[in-house]
């Protein structure tokens, strides 16, 4: 899949619009077949959700941030296109567009994640600057986060090798500032910086785990070189661990409390790493098979969806005739009504599967699943791991 520019300047629109992240994007585009038609059901499907006024990201805004891209040389790399990342997209949360600046030849390299303390020990620092460097020499692209401490250690020992930088913020607004030339460094070496933000986005704090998802995401396993018990390191491993990556630990002292962290992912099972051969002769199996198929996106719309409403109508064959995406909501439009308010009663404050929810409701599953598409986007619906959700308080 290749997007025209149009429906690129589109899927922007839809994952800036209001409420949207990247399962809500997937769903939109897969129920309605694509991102123009999804935009143009967004108030209607916000209304039924609940909520009266949704801000919709404008024709006018999405060109802007595309003009601003183009002046830093960033472009926007869609979800099943060539050049997006096979691992990243593997991930149920991936983001439908990244914000590519530099190589993104790069991205289609085995990658391995090397994250710690930004107030790093010498050793500590000493030797995520060993390994990657290593593992740079071994063929592999270290990926990192741009921090102060071990993410800067590991981008600067990999320059000549190959190196992803994840933004928490926009590309206009690098954090901390003091890793700026190391920035354009990375862009002129050959590596790539990497970002889902919007432009002009200032980071801060829940932005940082945000972005740890694509680091982990982005490679076949992460090293945790320092880490206190609180760090977001662990948030790191605790989303590779999610999304079936290797978590490999360095051990430390146990009197530095930069250790502790690493120490107990020891402990609960991840791979001690004292040397490059403990992460190579894990994951070099796990290069040869390559990462598992990503989350399916049809764009343009396809015959297949039609096909499966008319299946599920039980309309016979004469009736099958050719129908624009935004009227696909159109056939539904009775049962979703009724079912909102049976799938409201049945949601609360606890987390429920959408199994359940089914099963529980005795509707059809594409009529649960717009009724939670409708409270998603009115901002009435929250996800949780494991398939479940669950219903926050009407705005």
């Amino acid at each position: 899949m290749r997007l025209t520019d149009e429906q690129r300047l589109d899927w922007l629109r839809l994952i800036r619009s209001e409420n949207v992240g990247p399962r809500t994007f997937r769903a939109l585009i897969n129920q309605f077949g694509g991102a123009s038609a999804a935009l143009d059901a967004l108030p209607g499907l916000a209304r039924r959700g609940g909520r009266l006024v949704l801000k919709v990201a404008s024709r006018a805004e999405a060109e802007k941030e595309m003009a601003a891209a183009a002046r830093l040389g960033v472009r926007f790399v869609a979800m099943g296109e060539p050049n997006y990342p096979k691992t990243l997209q593997a991930v149920d949360t991936a983001p439908p567009l990244i914000a590519v600046r530099g190589s993104v030849e790069v991205l289609a390299k085995p990658s391995v994640a090397i994250v710690g303390s930004r107030n790093a020990s010498a050793a500590g620092l000493t030797f995520a600057e060993r390994l990657s460097r290593q593992l740079g020499e071994a063929g592999y692209v270290v990926v990192s986060g741009l921090a102060r401490g071990i993410d800067t250690r590991a981008h600067k020992a990999t320059l000549a090798t190959g190196t992803v930088a994840v933004l928490a913020g926009g590309h206009d607004r690098i954090y901390p500032s003091e890793n700026e030339p190391l920035l354009h460094a990375i862009v002129d070496q050959g590596g790539a910086i990497v970002s889902e933000m919007p432009f002009g986005w200032e980071p801060r704090g829940r932005d940082f785990p945000r972005r740890n998802r694509i680091v982990s995401g982005l490679s076949y396993g992460v090293v945790v070189v320092e880490a206190a018990r609180r760090s977001g390191s662990l948030i790191t491993a605790r989303f590779a661990l999610e999304q079936g990556r290797e978590v490999f630990a360095v051990p430390g002292s146990p009197l530095d409390p930069r250790a502790e962290g690493t120490n107990d992912l020891i402990r609960d099972g991840a791979t001690l790493c004292a040397g490059l051969e403990h992460v190579t002769s894990v994951l070099e199996p796990l290069i040869a098979v390559g990462p598992k198929d990503g989350p399916h996106l049809s764009e343009p719309h396809h015959a297949g969806v039609a096909e499966e409403l008319w299946d599920e109508l039980g309309l016979p064959d004469v009736a099958r005739a050719p129908i624009a995406p935004v009227t696909l909501d159109g056939l539904f439009e009775d049962q979703v009504v009724t079912a909102d308010a049976s799938i409201i009663d049945l949601l609360g404050p606890s987390p429920i599967s959408i199994d359940d929810l089914v099963r529980q409701s005795g509707l059809p599953i594409r009529a649960v699943q717009m009724a939670l598409l409708e409270l998603e986007i009115a901002g009435r619906l929250e996800r949780h791991g494991g398939n479940a959700v669950s219903l926050l308080a009407a705005r």
